[in-house]
């Protein structure tokens, strides 16, 4: 039990239903939804919609999304709502500009988004509600608009810079003259527009006529190559997920071409170590830190799109690759740091739900960096992303920039099973923090022992191409004791990552559920 005299907040617990997201007003959302007879699928859409104004720089409909659904008493499914390269992509051309990488604010960087088709093929298949009524809350404020709270307002003053060169994106989100604060209020009357075609015509609403046709002429004046054939093809593709066990339990993740196998990697390499009772928080964080730069060096030299590498998940899951990563750490001396391979990963939003039945959802959608790619069509309202820019040039790379192929993605959305039940469906934001993320919090929850808020509030410390970054929460005498095992230690710059997680004790009928401290969001049981 927590120390109810110092800061922090306990966990929620309910009995009915129970929903967890980055904002309060998507909670608030996707409980009503619940309330009102919808289920998990139902409810997750709406809070991700609404989403959309509440937190505009990490999420939106011209970006990707994947999620886990776990029937009542049924196996996951996943489903893959990332979006394919334009058919006309060549990254010789782009080689021929003299680039190294593709631009993050360039039309290049904006594969075909993959939320809505996601998005519909999640209601068609397991929803409940009708999509005018799922979207009514998301329209409704984004024509009235939504509140700015502190983290939002945080984000926004950090990535003024981005909208102000933008000269699409400017005239909307610094309409001011500056960057939101908190307290304003933000909206998008344009974006409510779109979802009512959505509502009305499902993903041909958005990916057929006069919404395709606005976007791709916008992407072809700044140079790209989309077709609107390009966006009536998208199509979200439904994928068996993988999964390891981790201390007893079933952990689930999607497959390539996401990064979930090296959070199960992570996990399998922690667990060889975790057998000790005696493991004190500088060992831990200097575990985490070994089995991440292992891991991740395998995620870069393998994980793109499946077509090119269909067996990156049998390989990167093989005992015998666990166990000779783990042979190469060392608990008193750090390994040395790598550089990043390709482009940071960071803004994202992710929410689960479980309903009154028992099915639960883990969900995930983001425009890849802060405000995506910065590209805002404003006669649709949408912000189109930045996944493209995670795609790599050089010949021969499984990750590499091609015809209708989809990049690596770092979100991830993930569900433990136990007894072959869904018991807890979590994720945890923060782009390439985030396969370290999940294996930190089931480390935390299923090795430690800890309450899920508890877990969710600890310091974090990441170690991904260069210095192990720690939080504010570790103190100098933590940071000197990694010094001395050899790490480079520097101060995170900012929160790393914020998640959700939602726990189904089957036994006693009761949900628990977390929200991160590092977002504005909570958690909302019945």
């Amino acid at each position: 039990m927590r120390d109810f005299q110092a800061p922090g907040r306990s966990a929620v617990y309910g009995e009915k239903h129970m929903v967890a997201t980055s904002h309060p007003v998507a909670s608030a959302i996707a409980i009503n939804v619940l309330n009102d007879g919808g289920n998990a699928v139902d409810a997750a859409l709406a809070a991700s919609a609404a989403l959309c104004l509440a937190e505009p720089h990490m999420t939106g409909i011209g970006g990707d999304c994947f999620a886990i659904y776990a029937p009542a008493n049924g196996k996951p499914v996943a489903l893959n709502g990332s979006g394919f390269a334009p058919a006309a992509s060549d990254p010789d051309r782009l080689l021929g500009q003299g680039l190294s990488e593709i631009p993050g604010d360039s039309a290049d960087a904006v594969t075909v988004p993959g939320a809505i088709d996601a998005w519909c093929r999640l209601h068609e298949d397991y929803g409940s509600m009708p999509l005018d009524r799922i979207f009514t809350p998301a329209i409704e404020l984004a024509e009235s608009g939504c509140i700015v709270s502190p983290r939002v307002a945080f984000d926004w003053g950090n990535h003024a810079g981005r909208l102000a060169a933008s000269p699409s994106a400017r005239s909307h989100f610094l309409a001011g003259g500056g960057p939101l604060k908190v307290g304003d209020r933000f909206a998008n009357p344009a974006l409510a527009q779109t979802f009512r075609l959505i509502a009305a015509r499902g993903r041909r609403g958005f990916y057929e006529g006069a919404v395709a046709d606005a976007i791709v002429g916008f992407l072809k004046g700044l140079g790209g190559v989309h077709t609107v054939d390009d966006f009536a093809a998208q199509a979200s593709i439904y994928v068996d997920p993988i999964q390891a066990s981790y201390q007893g339990h079933a952990v689930y993740e999607c497959p390539p071409n996401g990064q979930g196998v090296i959070a199960l990697l992570i996990l399998k390499i922690l667990e060889r170590f975790e057998h000790s009772t005696g493991l004190s928080e500088v060992d831990r964080v200097h575990l985490l830190a070994e089995a991440t730069k292992l891991a991740y060096a395998q995620r870069d030299a393998i994980v793109g799109d499946p077509v090119l590498s269909p067996d990156a998940g049998d390989i990167l899951l093989a005992t015998d690759l666990a166990d000779n990563l783990a042979g190469q750490i060392s608990l008193g001396q750090a390994l040395p740091d790598r550089p990043i391979e390709g482009t940071e990963h960071k803004d994202t939003i992710y929410l689960c739900v479980v309903d009154k039945d028992g099915n639960a959802i883990s969900f995930i959608n983001s425009l890849f960096n802060a405000f995506g790619s910065a590209l805002y069509e404003q006669k649709t309202g949408v912000l189109l992303h930045s996944r493209g820019t995670g795609f790599r040039l050089e010949a021969g790379h499984p990750n590499r920039l091609g015809p209708n192929r989809r990049p690596l993605h770092t979100i991830i959305p993930a569900m433990v099973f136990d007894d072959d039940k869904a018991v807890a469906p979590f994720g945890v934001m923060g782009g390439h923090y985030q396969a370290t993320g999940h294996a930190n919090l089931l480390s935390r929850v299923l090795q430690q022992g800890l309450d899920l808020q508890h877990a969710l509030d600890l310091p974090r410390s990441f170690a991904y191409g260069g210095p192990l970054v720690l939080e504010t929460g570790y103190d100098d005498t933590t940071a000197r004791a990694l010094v001395e095992r050899g790490h480079e230690v520097k101060r995170a710059p900012g929160p790393l990552g914020g998640g959700q997680v939602i726990w189904i004790d089957r036994r006693r009928g009761i949900l628990t559920a977390a929200s991160d401290p590092r977002k504005d969001g909570c958690a909302l049981g019945i």
